[in-house]
């Protein structure tokens, strides 16, 4: 069969257990904390009888390995560290079918019958982001059950979907962010090949399918990296979450190989069209090249023939993420922008405490964040007490991703409320309209395009003696807020590790039958992003806006034919614009004005929408959005 050297040039990792074609599983483990090391095999379920050790060799170099023909796919194995009774799972685990703290089982990724050959993948323009948590977004909270449901997600107008990180971790549910077997997808929602399924038919149906993944601490229960390798982590840097990753100091070599086959793992064995980098500010690296350039590479030779689309979340904003490495950059494609969140929630709410302090929610604030990307790039920040944000010249606007609610933001407040219960439905129907309709990349939490009653707590199943320290900490990150600080509101705060929490949560998916004006509207919305020509170019330089009054606003689209769309945003009261010195309100010659679309249309619970320009000047509604696109003024006289 060969010597250890040829399985290992080989393998598809360079670490974890391994079927070879010809027959037989090799194994190969990174273990600098012991001796010896031996695999502990079981063909049934779980441990006991029939067990058999099979120690594996030495490299000299902290890897220890070997070839073992009786082994293939599905045996259970663990690892044995210098002949100590304790078992433990493989840190490289392709599936952990009891959790975190059982076996690990032999995967071949071979196997499956893909179908998406002639899938050419993603890139960034043209799409419509959809974030989905898999417990959460079906009563059942399967691969299978959000399997059925893609081909509803792409009539309405989404196009490509971001899953919150599904990599193993403890407990019978939590978002996902605490994963410790970051190569084995968590069995709570299935088997591996049921998360291969889900991207076959997602891709079948013309969705791509990124993967939001956890690259800047590792859960603190199941959590075995350390038993292996104490140099899997430094106590250089510091993050709110646990002990940072080992990027760039003592041993970090191995480290980062780790970390880019998990990255190149999950496009090549999973087909997935790019990642979700969570907390990218919490990723310390200061070697010759960052971490996150090298994970951006091996994305990218992952996927040979395909596109892929990766996308940063970055709370200092810093914007060399996105810039090409020959400008010094990591060659990224898109970050969040919590910018144009905390306007939007602020003129959504009036509420501008904590984080969203430095916000007013004025229509300078939308036109800026639309215009220019982040509204902070280097300006004083008082909620932070320093400067914030990074230079956005010469990016495009698709760069960066527009929201108004995601998981984290909807879980952060008292309640857990999604942004139509806390606004008016006018204000609402208008700041959805800017939101999809703008030329950044717009993004939806799950159940925000029907209107879900459900809110988004945050929960996490842990162990008693952690559990009271994860609800005491939760409290804590809140009461920056001083209306949860009051003692009433944090009596009432939900205990996220109490199941109750978690099934609250969950979508009910009937209500796009019931809420049926909420999800006209955002279907309606994104077939216009989608088929009008003009509101569907993200060019840079394509679009400007112009502030009619405290809450009023108005955003040229600009077309190469001259056929401009404009967009027409009022959060107050009726407004009269008279005069109107203001040339972007001016139609092209010979044109005038007609509504294309309007957040007032009665299909959307709307009070209609009488003409906007009279020869009275220029009547704008209150709370709402109107499109208005040009017309000859013989169409007008014959209509």
């Amino acid at each position: 069969m060969g010597s250890d050297l040829e399985f290992i040039t080989r393998r598809r990792l360079p670490v974890g257990a391994e079927v070879i074609p010809q027959g037989g599983v090799h194994f190969r483990v990174w273990a600098t904390g012991c001796q010896r090391l031996a695999v502990v095999l079981k063909g049934g379920k779980g441990f006991g009888a029939n067990e058999r050790a099979v120690r594996l060799q030495p490299e000299g170099n902290g890897y220890f390995s070997k070839y073992v023909a009786s082994a293939g796919a599905g045996t259970l194995y663990c690892y044995q560290l210098d002949d100590r009774d304790t078992l433990y799972p493989d840190p490289v685990s392709r599936f952990q079918p009891d959790g975190p703290h059982g076996p690990s089982q032999v995967v071949d990724p071979g196997t499956f019958p893909w179908t998406d050959e002639a899938w050419p993948g993603v890139r960034l323009e043209g799409q419509v982001i959809y974030e989905m948590h898999l417990g959460t977004f079906t009563q059942e909270g399967t691969w299978q059950a959000a399997c059925h449901e893609l081909a509803e997600l792409a009539q309405a107008g989404i196009t490509l979907i971001e899953i919150l990180p599904v990599a193993e971790f403890a407990g019978r549910f939590g978002w996902g962010y605490d994963g410790v077997d970051l190569f084995a997808p968590s069995h709570l929602y299935g088997t591996p090949d049921d998360c291969r399924r889900f991207v076959d038919r997602a891709h079948a149906l013309g969705l791509g399918v990124i993967l939001d993944v956890v690259y800047n601490h590792v859960g603190p229960n199941g959590n075995y990296l350390e038993r292996f390798a104490a140099e899997y982590f430094t106590d250089r840097y510091s993050t709110e979450w646990g002990k940072a990753i080992n990027f760039d100091g003592q041993c970090a070599g191995p480290v980062r190989e780790f970390f880019l086959a998990n990255a190149g793992y999950w496009i090549d064995e999973f087909h997935f069209d790019g990642l979700r980098l969570d907390a990218t500010q919490c990723i310390y690296d200061r070697s010759a090249e960052h971490i996150l350039r090298a994970i951006g590479r091996r994305v990218r030779e992952a996927a040979p023939g395909r596109s892929t689309l990766i996308v940063a979340e970055n709370e200092s904003q810093q914007t060399k993420l996105v810039r090409p490495s020959a400008q010094g950059g990591y060659g990224l494609d898109a970050l969040w922008n919590d910018d144009f969140h905390h306007s939007a929630m602020v003129a959504l709410t009036g509420h501008n405490e904590a984080y969203y302090t430095d916000y007013h929610g004025t229509p300078q604030e939308f036109i800026s964040a639309l215009k220019r990307g982040y509204l902070y790039q280097g300006q004083r920040y008082k909620w932070q007490q320093q400067r914030r944000g990074t230079p956005t010249f010469g990016l495009t606007p698709a760069t960066f991703i527009t929201f108004i609610q995601n998981h984290d933001q909807v879980a952060n407040s008292s309640s857990a409320k999604r942004c139509h219960q806390l606004t008016s439905p006018g204000r609402y129907r208008a700041v959805t309209a800017v939101m999809l309709l703008g030329p950044g990349t717009p993004m939806l939490f799950q159940g925000q395009e029907f209107g879900a009653s459900s809110p988004f707590y945050f929960f996490a199943d842990h162990h008693q003696e952690l559990a009271p320290l994860v609800r005491r900490g939760r409290a804590e990150f809140l009461s920056q807020f001083p209306s949860i600080a009051c003692p009433e509101i944090q009596r009432r705060l939900p205990d996220p590790s109490d199941p109750r929490t978690y099934e609250q949560s969950k979508l009910d998916l009937s209500e796009r039958q019931r809420h049926t004006e909420t999800y006209t509207l955002h279907k309606d919305l994104l077939r216009l992003r989608r088929q009008d020509t003009v509101l569907r170019a993200q060019r840079p330089g394509g679009m400007d806006g112009a502030v009619l009054g405290a809450q009023a606003f108005v955003l040229r689209f600009f077309a190469e034919d001259g056929h401009d769309r404009l967009l027409l945003v009022n959060f107050g009261r009726d407004l009269h614009v008279d005069p109107a010195p203001e040339p972007l309100l001016a139609p092209p010659e010979n044109m005038s004005w007609q509504t294309l679309w309007s957040s007032e249309d009665p299909c959307y619970g709307g009070g209609g929408t009488p003409p906007l320009e009279t020869e009275d000047n220029w009547h704008i509604p209150g709370e709402a959005a109107v499109v208005l696109h040009p017309i000859a003024h013989e169409e007008i006289h014959r209509a």
